[in-house]
């Protein structure tokens, strides 16, 4: 049984999200996502739009997903020891500095793989918000009619 750690902030699911898992899941038997908690994503993002446990569902919901877990603010590697997985598979856009030589120090021998872009429209939420707020005026009507 070959354990697959994916990881991610999942703040507005799109194809790029789903593009990514079902990658990873390819790599293994079961496929295990960690969801940045909220303090993180602030801290390295952007302020959530969905609360953590949200995203977590959301994204345990997803038909790659064996089981979906919110991560720990202070220690990465405390939720990798965790999950013990035999891979992590990381998106093409997450960076990780000195990632292997991290786990090695701290005994843990998952292999890393890196998982490959994918090209999309809206393959990103930074692009579905950028989206979304050029079309604000187009919602004005709707407005309107629920009032």
């Amino acid at each position: 049984m070959v354990r697959v750690m994916a990881s991610g902030v999942f703040d507005i699911i799109h194809t790029g999200h789903l593009h990514y898992l079902e990658e990873a899941k390819s790599y293994g038997d079961e496929l295990i996502v960690v969801v940045a908690c909220d303090k993180t994503v602030r801290k390295k993002k952007h302020e959530p739009i969905m609360p953590a446990e949200e995203r977590r569902k959301l994204v345990e919901a997803l038909k790659p997903v064996d089981r979906a877990i919110v991560g720990y603010e202070d220690d990465f590697f405390r939720v990798v020891r965790k999950i013990n997985p035999d891979i992590i598979a990381l998106g093409y856009d997450q960076h990780f500095e000195g990632l292997e030589e991290k786990l090695r120090e701290r005994g843990i021998k998952a292999k890393i793989i890196r998982c490959g872009r994918y090209d999309g429209d809206l393959n990103k939420t930074r692009k579905i918000i950028e989206k979304i707020y050029k079309k604000k005026g187009l919602y004005k009507n709707e407005e309107n009619r629920h009032s």
